[in-house]
Order: structure tokens, then sequence, then C-alpha cells
């Protein structure tokens, strides 16, 4: 037997934020989930951020400066809680022992839509 698929009024609803991140190390997508789930754990408490529906969509190097590299990144986030996971993520100020700065760039309902922000 199929399983039936949600309509659509019923599913949850995502929204996608759009991060500029600026790190000494370069960094993979695993360490930049690793980043964001420690930071909402450490700030917004387990309870609290496993409401939050996090994943990382794309991670990408937009430039390697002497001093530092810098990343775009979307994030996936459940409608009603981009602002917990903002403030979250702008208490993170190193990762292994390296300066790290993550900032919001644009906040979209759907991936297409975060392109305008690259």
């Amino acid at each position: 037997m199929k399983l039936k698929v949600l309509p659509k009024s019923q599913r949850k609803h995502n929204h996608y934020l759009v991060l500029d991140i600026k790190s000494e190390e370069e960094l993979s997508k695993n360490d930049f989930t690793s980043i964001v789930w420690d930071a909402c754990v450490r700030f917004q408490g387990e309870n609290n951020t496993s409401n939050f529906n996090l994943w990382t969509i794309n991670l990408i190097l937009k430039d390697e400066i002497s001093f530092y590299n810098e990343y775009k990144a979307i994030l996936r986030c459940q409608r009603d809680f981009e602002d917990e996971v903002r403030s979250s993520l702008a208490l993170v100020n190193n990762y292994n022992r390296k300066s790290i700065a993550i900032s919001c760039v644009g906040i979209s309902g759907t991936i297409k839509g975060c392109s305008k922000f690259i």
C-alpha cells in the first residue's frame, strides 16, 4: 500500500536563511552544520532547538582572501523560528580557536528566492 502525502496545509512551513560567513579556517558542510547546531543548543537549549527543523542546504566558498575565507550558506528552518536561529548564530565568534563571523543576509520562503541574496 502506498503512503499518503500530507496536504500542503498540514505540512511544516519552512523558511530559508541566507548567511554570510567569514572564517579564518576552511569549513566543510559538516563543520558548518555542527557550528549551527552547537550555537542553537548552547543559546536556546535542546528542547527549543528541536523545533527549529534545521538543515544546511548549501555552503558555497565565495572568496578566499589571505586573512579569511568568505562563504555563503542557505539554511532551512521552520517558520516563526527565524529570529531565534539568527540570534543564536550571531553569538558565534570562534570555531577550533579560529575567528568566525556569521550574519544573516536575507530570509526567503523558497530556495529559488534565496538566489537574489547570493
